[in-house]
């Protein structure tokens, strides 16, 4: 009892340091090391001690500016949970205090099981989904505050309750995974709600709720068994993030001199752009110049370009990222325009997650078409000049077009189901094929139905396809009642339109079914049917793959494990066709019975099959 009145005592007889990052962090961890970011008027002139004896300060480092210092701990094996305080001792003899604390881990490193090919990613834009608690749709002290769900690229007022609210239906229809968009605070002057321009590493934006309601969204999702991922950004923040008032170094940001010397013209005369010329990060021909554009100009200019090369930065990002997945418990992470930072930083960041948490998974965003390129970037490719990413996954942009380019385009040699059958056959690109994620459209492009031409059997095919595949598939939010973009495809407030039933007094509700269009409500059913059925199917989720060259405008595709075998049949034929099964005798098929996993009803594999009608047919051993 004396010792805790003391510690209160010590506590509150000094003032407290006006920030420090991270704001705590856990004992038992692989790295028994932290560097905090402390910021205070003129904290660079102070003295810092700590009296504790299990804890040790490695090293004190000044910043360029006089209001930071970066203080390396290290913590003994058996150091115990608990709050301790870091003195400092000012010229003038003035003490500051800050109080931090070391928590003890919730479970095993080992126990932060990642994402992978059993599952399927539900992708959500938070201020578009459900508006859960409206008493938080706006704070006065923020730069944008109006909600206004009539202007598409206005905050609308959807928040971590409105997800959480609606676990179970994500849940229903067979989702395993989460994904929303950034909800850290991006207090932001217009088009705020996307949450990519943050303003604060450490704090979720009060309009999407508090750190609590984030907390209660991955257990509510938990007990649902669904992981969470976060979408995170290491390439950039946001314009107003609180340190550009006062940069720590004069290297904190790429091309800094350029915005403190033309603060005032910003984004007008004075910005400097990435070239977005991505294929530099492989390039042996590649132009310094050109490189150096890619990888350091600002990605807009409302986003600054963070500096990786400067170690600060470095490890501040590398141990947010670890806070974040030690205080929500993710199941994985979503990183950002990926080939944007420093490349060498990159492989360290996942390197040192991966090398925390060893069964977790990262997906890296590589927005390009080129198998070559999508691969460079994953785990285990040996690349030519010896880069080692430490990327269990990346996104499929490549197989996202092939399968809307087989759909839209007439059956020829060289187009339509070829390029479905081609994109797959580019698998040997690719370290690790089943760990890359596939999907239909995301949050950045036209929806599927409006890219397919509002075309239904065409979106079923689409969805279909991506989901027997060995991939991690990911779906964004609404696909499953044909949202779409057909009055301006591809703008980016119109592919993010509010769920409909997530407002109340919506005239809609997709969560209840009420109100949705017959059209609607088939594809709801439709997804949830193939969902449910994927998740129990090993076949899928691990199996070997089998496919056969599109003939006469059918494609098929089988997946095996064991003594189950996926056959999944595309047919573009507008009419009914019959299919000569002799070609498919390797398959070992003959005689068995399979069953349509939509219908329930079961047919003997002999010579023949006949397909009645356009559109995507599955069927299995599994009984």
């Amino acid at each position: 009892m004396k010792q805790l009145l003391l510690l209160l005592c010590t506590f509150f007889s000094f003032a407290q340091v006006s920030r420090i990052e991270p704001p705590n962090w856990w004992t038992g961890m692989k790295n028994n090391k932290v560097q905090l970011l402390v910021q205070h008027k003129n904290i660079q002139q102070a003295q810092v001690s700590i009296n504790n004896k299990s804890i040790t300060i490695e090293a004190v480092h000044k910043a360029d500016s006089p209001n930071y210092l970066f203080i390396d701990l290290a913590f003994a094996e058996n150091t115990p949970s608990g709050a301790f305080v870091i003195e400092f001792k000012m010229p003038s003899g003035k003490k500051l205090n800050a109080t931090y604390e070391l928590k003890e881990r919730t479970k095993k490193a080992e126990d932060y099981i990642g994402f992978s090919s059993k599952d399927v990613i539900y992708l959500i834009t938070p201020d578009r989904f459900a508006n859960g608690n409206p008493k938080n749709d706006s704070f006065k002290n923020l730069k944008e505050t109006a909600v206004n769900r009539k202007d598409d690229y206005a905050r609308h007022g959807g928040d971590l309750q409105g997800i959480t609210n609606h676990v179970d239906y994500i849940a229903n229809i067979g989702f395993t995974q989460i994904w929303p968009c950034p909800v850290l605070t991006n207090d932001m002057y217009n088009s705020s709600y996307h949450g990519y321009a943050m303003t604060n590493f450490y704090e979720v934006d009060p309009r999407f709720g508090t750190l609590d309601e984030y907390k209660q969204l991955a257990i509510k999702a938990d007990e649902k068994g669904l992981g969470l991922i976060m979408d995170q950004v290491a390439n950039h923040c946001g314009l107003e993030h609180w340190w550009m008032s006062d940069l720590p170094f004069k290297d904190w940001v790429n091309y800094q001199e350029n915005y403190e010397k033309n603060r005032a013209n910003w984004g007008n005369d004075f910005n400097v752009n990435s070239n977005h010329r991505r294929t530099t990060n492989q390039d042996a021909y590649a132009a310094k110049t050109d490189k150096e554009l890619m990888n350091g100009g600002w990605f807009v200019p409302t986003m600054p370009d963070l500096n990786q090369r400067n170690p600060f930065m470095a490890k501040y990002l590398i141990q947010n990222s670890i806070w974040w997945v030690e205080t929500l418990g993710l199941s994985g992470i979503r990183q950002d325009t990926y080939p944007y930072p420093d490349k060498a930083f990159m492989s360290n960041w996942a390197g040192a997650i991966m090398t925390e948490y060893p069964n977790f998974n990262i997906v890296g965003e590589e927005w390009s078409t080129n198998p070559l390129l999508i691969g460079y970037w994953q785990a285990d490719k040996k690349n030519k000049e010896g880069n080692t990413s430490n990327l269990k996954s990346t996104m499929d942009f490549a197989m996202q077009k092939a399968i809307v380019d087989a759909l839209n385009e007439p059956e020829q040699w060289d187009k339509g189901l070829v390029k479905i059958y081609e994109g797959l056959a580019n698998d040997f690109a690719y370290a690790s094929p089943q760990n890359i994620m596939a999907f239909p459209d995301n949050h950045d492009m036209s929806r599927i139905f409006t890219q397919l031409k509002g075309d239904i059997t065409n979106t079923k095919i689409a969805l279909s396809h991506l989901l027997v595949l060995p991939r991690i598939p990911q779906i964004y939010y609404g696909t499953e009642i044909l949202m779409n973009d057909f009055d301006k495809p591809g703008d980016h407030g119109l592919i993010r339109t509010d769920f409909p039933g997530g407002w109340a007094g919506d005239s809609t509700n997709a969560f209840t079914g009420y109100g949705l269009s017959p059209e609607a409500k088939i594809m709801q059913n439709y997804l949830t049917t193939l969902l449910n059925y994927r998740k129990n199917s090993n076949a899928i989720h691990k199996g070997s793959t089998l496919h056969f060259a599109p003939d006469n405008g059918v494609y098929v595709l089988t997946r095996t494990f064991e003594n189950e075998t996926v056959v999944y049949i595309l047919n573009k034929n507008e009419k009914a066709i019959t299919l000569n099964l002799d070609r498919f005798k390797e398959l070992n098929l003959e005689g068995k019975p399979l069953k349509d996993i939509f219908s329930n009803l079961t047919f003997i594999w002999e010579d023949k099959l006949k397909l009645p009608v356009k559109g995507s047919y599955i069927f299995t051993t599994k009984k």
